[in-house]
């Protein structure tokens, strides 16, 4: 992508769309796609198992795109919006997830994560579409496309005295969720303040252990978790920070229902 990008904007009494926003293409994709803008994404790495992605493209480069996956077994907005659990087999069939949304720095502010969104959720062909967006770092583009804004969670009491605490040590709750920026941050502290680290760590609830550390476990009891933690190096405590810092953000449940299905084709 180019060094330079004109942009044009209407004025504000206005409703015109920007001249790019004409120009992009919107087709199906690959995770080759997702992995040329993922590290625009707070949450960079390993990737949920798609089921559809979707590529932008602008002149030939790719500069957006979106990720649709299977959905989660459990989720707190789906059982407060439908008043039941939905069964596993409803879930694979009528149900997907949005999981990544990537817009490109040079292109955000104009529209294109609402274009992105709402010009493929129809493409899944799926009866539900739902996504669960960081309180922190959301965005209403996700309703602008047509998402019904369903449920907020909130953190663990636990959780956010520990992020307290860190603050207190010198960790910036805002670069807490980098990895990297944990690992520099670490290479730089005591034997002594990275056992304070650890402490912190361990009086978080034990229902968020497996959570926390980097190789999950189906159900990570306390003496695993101090065995893991005694054993961390700055690597691995840079990762459980990190995770600290995603159960620390409230979190908005989304939910698409698909007109087509609504009238019963």
């Amino acid at each position: 992508i180019g060094d330079k990008v004109d942009i044009e904007y209407a004025e504000k009494h206005q409703k015109r769309v920007c001249s790019i926003a004409r120009k992009v293409k919107i087709e199906e994709g690959t995770v080759e796609d997702y992995r040329k803008l993922e590290h625009f994404h707070y949450r960079a790495g390993k990737l949920p198992h798609p089921y559809k992605i979707f590529k932008m493209t602008y002149n030939g480069e790719v500069i957006g795109v979106i990720v649709y996956s299977y959905p989660p077994i459990l989720s707190f907005g789906r059982n407060r919006y439908f008043g039941y659990r939905i069964p596993v087999k409803q879930l694979n069939k009528d149900f997907v997830i949005i999981s990544r949304v990537v817009i490109h720095p040079k292109f955000r502010g104009i529209g294109l994560g609402v274009k992105l969104v709402k010009e493929t959720l129809p493409l899944v062909d799926k009866k539900y579409v739902e996504t669960v967006a960081v309180m922190a770092k959301y965005n209403p583009f996700f309703e602008k496309a047509g998402m019904k804004k369903v449920a907020v969670s909130t953190p663990d009491e636990t959780v956010v005295n520990a992020i307290r605490r860190l603050e207190k040590m010198g960790f910036n709750p805002i670069t807490l969720a980098s990895e990297q920026a944990n690992l520099e941050k670490l290479r730089k502290m005591s034997k002594k303040q990275k056992e304070q680290i650890k402490q912190i760590l361990l009086s978080v609830d034990t229902g968020y252990y497996k959570r926390l550390m980097p190789v999950k476990s189906a159900f990570a009891k306390k003496q695993e978790f101090i065995d893991f933690l005694k054993n961390a190096k700055d690597e691995n405590l840079a990762i459980a920070l990190r995770n600290l810092a995603v159960l620390s953000q409230s979190k908005v449940y989304l939910i698409w229902e698909n007109p087509k299905y609504k009238r019963g084709r």
